[in-house]
């Protein structure tokens, strides 16, 4: 699931890309930052090499980011707010579906959201790490939760009795972990191959419990 998927929103006051040619600058130093994150590291890298990469330059980045660690907030921002949405759409396309039908589509849209290199998401997840606080995790984590209890809830079999809001908190434990484990991994990109089935297979097994209950 996954700000950061926990950083916080992107500093106020920074210059926001609002024309076309602006967001392509901003999204291309972005896109340098993470292929630089994924080849040395977020530590080794400096501005210089970042805008070098982007091809823009030095004045070009400070219009849209204070500093490095700026930067890195709002990839990390963009990229959980990209898997929350991806989970709120489908939880909304399968809205009155039957449990075993709403785990399988959840996991599928969580994947498809996943898009790009496996080391690429392997860096974000080890740099949110890095960069959240407890409180921003925590923060951001519950919305995800938040989704899961609201598509449990409108499932056709739901028990009336189930503690929707304890079964989505352990449906969100159980996705991030297998998620963020996979591209964490060194063998990443055999990994996260195997994810969809992996993780559709254990929700499956759990829904199907509380459907049983």
């Amino acid at each position: 699931m996954l700000t950061s998927r926990f950083a916080s929103r992107p500093t106020a006051g920074r210059r926001r890309p609002l024309q076309s040619r602006a967001q392509q600058t901003s999204q291309a130093l972005q896109d340098a930052f993470v292929r630089l994150l994924v080849e040395r590291g977020y530590a080794a890298i400096t501005v210089r090499e970042i805008v070098l990469v982007a091809g823009t330059g030095l004045g070009s980045f400070y219009e849209y980011f204070a500093s490095k660690q700026d930067l890195a907030q709002v990839s990390l921002h963009l990229r959980s707010k990209a898997l929350l949405l991806a989970l709120r759409q489908a939880a909304t396309a399968q809205r009155g579906q039957p449990l075993q039908m709403l785990g399988p589509a959840l996991v599928q849209a969580l994947w498809a959201a996943h898009q790009g290199p496996a080391e690429e998401w392997g860096a974000h997840y080890l740099l949110e790490r890095q960069f959240s606080s407890l409180q921003a995790y925590r923060s951001t984590y519950e919305r995800f939760v938040e989704v899961w209890a609201q598509a449990l809830r409108a499932a056709s079999d739901m028990p009336a009795d189930c503690d929707a809001a304890a079964a989505a908190r352990i449906c969100q434990g159980m996705v991030y972990g297998l998620f963020t484990h996979a591209f964490l991994r060194a063998d990443a990109q055999g990994a996260a191959a195997a994810l969809p089935q992996q993780a559709t297979a254990v929700l499956t097994a759990y829904l199907a419990s509380l459907a049983a209950a």
